[in-house]
């Protein structure tokens, strides 16, 4: 790795220092510094206080002046900090160079941090009543360039995408299909998760603002979704079939691929949610509300200022986080796989079989998608939520840092770059809502790019 030329140069003169201060056995570090200290940062100062009988301060001035005299290739200039650290500046006309030769290299990047471990990254995980749009392209962007530096980094990568096919946004658009009756075919070979999105979704939405009484029905589509053996779901599973078909289209046109697709509805399905919640209640991790607005729900009690969190809805119906606790320990390895693996019936890209999970043994393959570190891509707006479920793996396992929520801020387009995808927004700045129809739709800035290009 081009970078680490840089780190051995800045660690081998001051092992010369050393060697000239007649000193062994010193433990020192030499790091990427923190923002605004340069780009190489080294505690070698503080380390050698108690032995010189200095304060850091002199000690890094000291190792600065004797720095000055040693050859320098990659470092440009150095800095004895007053805090006592000794900082260096990379010398990035010659360094850029490096990395550009070095980077049409098939090894460039290639590093062994990861000893062939296993990790899992989580990304896209979109619910299956739209198409993409140009917030999600971030959260793929992010998970995939993750997915791609781990395994450079010698890391056994599983790629996972999780299907939510069992929440809110999949009631709406089978309350669409099934009260409203939206026609079950998009009109004039529009895409199919284009048109569930753009008309079913939107338009559904619009109704229940309209009349309230219709969050009866929504509410009851819900609880039929999560029962396996109903109608509503079995319905529900062709609906969300069909718009999945359509988003991972957009994804391998993208060049993104993945190992496995997990799905919510068999995360309720095959008993997992009901052994963390049993599990929750044991540890005392979650407590019944008897009265107040969340009277008769399952809560996590909130820090100071935080409200409490709904686990368990009044009607008994799981929210969002609660699918996601049982996700992420069977992530971790820390619950029995009740899963078969099939795979799925297309064929992505890159040729790399993706496979998919399965409560039905039928043509099953025996897999392990599971590891002792797990990397989650959700935007910074799930932050609270990713934390709860980071402090209760910390709790059921013993690992630090097992779990890693790794975040992001939402796509925010100005006007003009509105304007310029195709969508009006009064000269204000948009964030993308599906639920309002407000967003730019992932495959038409592929098709806007691939234009320019051409």
């Amino acid at each position: 790795m081009t970078f680490q030329l840089i780190l051995d140069e800045i660690k081998n003169n001051l092992k010369k220092i050393l060697d000239d201060l007649s000193i062994s056995d010193v433990n020192f570090t030499v790091e990427v510094a923190k923002p605004g200290f340069g780009d190489v940062s080294s505690n070698l100062a503080f380390l050698l206080a108690k032995e010189l009988k200095k304060n850091p301060k002199e000690i890094t001035q000291m190792l600065f002046e004797k720095y000055s005299q040693c050859s320098r290739i990659l470092v440009l200039k150095t800095e004895a900090h007053p805090s006592g650290y000794l900082n260096f500046f990379a010398d990035w006309t010659k360094l850029s160079k490096l990395i550009l030769s070095e980077s049409y290299l098939d090894t460039y990047g290639a590093v062994d941090i990861g000893n062939n471990s296993n990790i899992i990254v989580e990304h896209t995980s979109v619910n299956p009543n739209k198409a993409l749009h140009i917030g999600h392209i971030r959260n793929i962007v992010v998970g995939d360039t993750v997915s791609r530096i781990l395994t450079k980094a010698n890391y056994k990568v599983n790629v996972l995408n999780y299907i939510d096919d069992s929440g809110l946004q999949v009631a709406d658009i089978i309350v669409g299909f099934k009260h409203f009756k939206f026609d079950e075919e998009p009109p004039n070979g529009k895409k199919f998760d284009h048109y569930c999105g753009d008309d079913v979704y939107v338009k559904t939405t619009q109704k229940y603002e309209l009349d309230s009484s219709l969050q009866d029905i929504r509410k009851n589509t819900l609880k039929e979704l999560e029962d396996g053996d109903s109608e509503t779901a079995a319905f529900g599973d062709m609906i969300t079939r069909k718009v999945l078909a359509g988003q991972l289209q957009t994804c391998w046109n993208l060049n993104v691929s993945y190992d496995c697709l997990n799905f919510e509805s068999q995360i309720i399905r095959s008993g997992l949610w009901s052994k963390i919640f049993e599990k929750l209640k044991e540890m005392g991790l979650i407590e019944f509300e008897n009265e107040g607005k969340n009277a008769q729900c399952w809560v996590i009690r909130g820090d100071d200022n935080e409200d409490d969190k709904v686990i368990v809805r009044s009607n008994g119906t799981a929210t969002y986080i609660a699918k996601d606790i049982p996700y992420a320990a069977w992530k971790l390895g820390l619950l029995d796989d009740p899963f078969y693996y099939q795979k799925y019936d297309a064929t992505q890209p890159n040729s790399k079989t993706l496979w998919q999970t399965s409560l039905n043994n039928d043509s099953a393959t025996p897999q392990n998608f599971t590891a002792q570190k797990v990397v989650t891509v959700i935007d910074s707006r799930q932050e609270r939520l990713q934390k709860i479920i980071t402090t209760l793996m910390e709790k059921f396992n013993s690992i630090p840092d097992s779990y890693v929520h790794l975040g992001y801020e939402s796509v925010t387009l100005s006007s003009d770059t509105a304007k310029t995808l195709g969508l009006e927004t009064d000269g204000k700045q948009a964030q993308m809502s599906g639920r309002k129809g407000v967003y730019v739709s992932a495959d038409s800035v592929c098709e806007l790019l691939k234009q320019k290009i051409t």
